[in-house]
């Protein structure tokens, strides 16, 4: 396994292994995440690929890294279903945390609440939760 930044060849099926691992929702576009990921200055998309650099290979997972010049954040962790539970991820989110170091002291992700899985894979690597509330409000759409 090989982990470098997402080829461009392998962006289709960065998007169908997101789709693939229920990590997308109708409004967003997961195709302009990824491409504002890696066309942006303090951000990239991480890949896991079977086989070596430059090859076109298949793709096993994927993280998507990026800061706010104050906390770094990831995103779009994903892992094959049938390659789970062999480190992936956790190969995945060390190297988002080095990608991160020396630029951001702090390395921060969300969670939806009911996935009580991927809290438990995130707290076993060391993250712990943080008293915050999470507020949102759509900035590109018309008001209802």
């Amino acid at each position: 396994m090989l982990i470098e930044t997402l080829p461009a060849t392998q962006t289709a099926a960065a998007v169908a292994l997101w789709h693939e691992t229920g990590l997308t929702r109708p409004w967003n576009d997961p195709a302009a995440d990824l491409t504002r990921a890696l066309n942006g200055p303090s951000s990239t998309v991480l890949a896991a690929v079977d086989g070596h650099r430059g090859a076109d290979n298949l793709l096993i997972g994927t993280v998507m890294v990026g800061h706010d010049g104050h906390r770094g954040w990831a995103y779009y962790l994903a892992v094959s279903p049938s390659r789970r539970r062999h480190g992936i991820g956790r190969a995945l989110m060390h190297t988002a945390e080095q990608w991160l170091a020396g630029r951001v002291p702090k390395l921060q992700l969300m969670v939806r609440s009911e996935n009580a899985a991927a809290a438990q894979f995130y707290q076993q690597l060391g993250y712990t939760p943080s008293d915050v509330l999470v507020l949102a409000r759509w900035i590109d759409r018309q008001a209802d």
